[in-house]
């Protein structure tokens, strides 16, 4: 609770995780939010400027920018969330394991972690995108196969610093089962970890999947995604050149929400870093009063 208040005292933070819960929500209720349908075409309002039946006017075809800016959240935010879930998921139950069973299980589980890690990310990305074809759905399992090892090598970590605490020796002691003192005793102190590690990554992949689209990797028309949002945007960047605003803001200001919140989850799930703040508020505090600091 102590780092819950402490998070909700972030001012930076709390707009971060409003702006994130706002897009997440209008991602899921999309079908009720967005004005009009995103694939809709009207030729005679190509280029249309802002109204009030157009907030964001309309794109080349005529379709309404603001209902795929919303539709579009789905691909570029929900989808890279559920992604993200399941490669922390992979991740998380290969570097328990190798963690806190060690030996010969751990060295054969980190082999094949190297193995995944000796290959450029991006190039793998586009090999596996070579062979099952451009799409979504195949962007998405590349992460996964991608991702999964850098965090099972960091969930590891994490997971070795307990599993030779005193409580956790304590337990084995008592004959508890390996799984049952994994879930009760080390899951608890290994999920601050865990969760700034998962949201460093999701901007990472949401910007990733955006430059695929980008390129005509990704999303495929007449689906609504950001990045593909900029790449039909592209052809008239210069006459229109406000038709890149929308998805680029929306992009812009997500991702950066993002790192804020994993910066202000940082703070507020270490120890550490929560007092070092407290300690440099307290003095900062002493001195606009007129105090002495000794």
């Amino acid at each position: 609770m102590k780092r819950i208040h402490y998070l909700l005292k972030d001012k930076l933070g709390c707009l971060s995780l409003f702006i994130i819960t706002s897009t997440i929500l209008a991602g899921v209720l999309a079908p009720w939010v967005a004005p009009n349908d995103p694939e809709e075409v009207h030729m005679n309002l190509r280029f249309a400027s802002v109204s009030w039946e157009y907030l964001l006017g309309n794109d080349h075809l005529g379709r309404c920018i603001l209902s795929r800016l919303i539709y579009g959240i789905r691909p570029s935010v929900l989808w890279v969330l559920v992604t993200l879930g399941l490669t922390v998921g992979i991740g998380c139950i290969i570097g328990f394991i190798a963690g806190y069973f060690r030996g010969k299980i751990d060295a054969f589980l980190m082999r094949v972690c190297d193995i995944m890690l000796s290959f450029p990310g991006y190039v793998m990305t586009l090999a596996i995108i070579g062979i099952l074809g451009v799409g979504l759905t195949n962007i998405l399992l590349a992460f996964i196969l991608m991702k999964w090892a850098w965090f099972a090598r960091i969930i590891r970590t994490s997971v070795m610093q307990y599993a030779d605490a005193d409580y956790v020796k304590f337990s084995r002691t008592l004959g508890r089962g390996s799984f049952r003192i994994m879930w009760k005793h080390i899951v608890p102190v290994s999920l601050p970890d865990i969760a700034v590690t998962s949201s460093s990554a999701f901007s990472s992949m949401i910007l990733q999947l955006s430059g695929f689209s980008f390129l005509g990797l990704g999303v495929q028309a007449p689906t609504a995604e950001w990045g593909m949002m900029l790449n039909e945007a592209r052809e008239v960047m210069f006459s229109r050149p406000e038709l890149l605003l929308a998805p680029g803001i929306a992009t812009i200001l997500f991702v950066s929400a993002v790192n804020f919140l994993t910066d202000a989850l940082q703070v507020a799930l270490n120890p550490r870093l929560t007092s070092a703040a407290n300690k440099k508020q307290r003095v900062a505090k002493t001195i606009l009063q007129g105090k002495e600091v000794t």
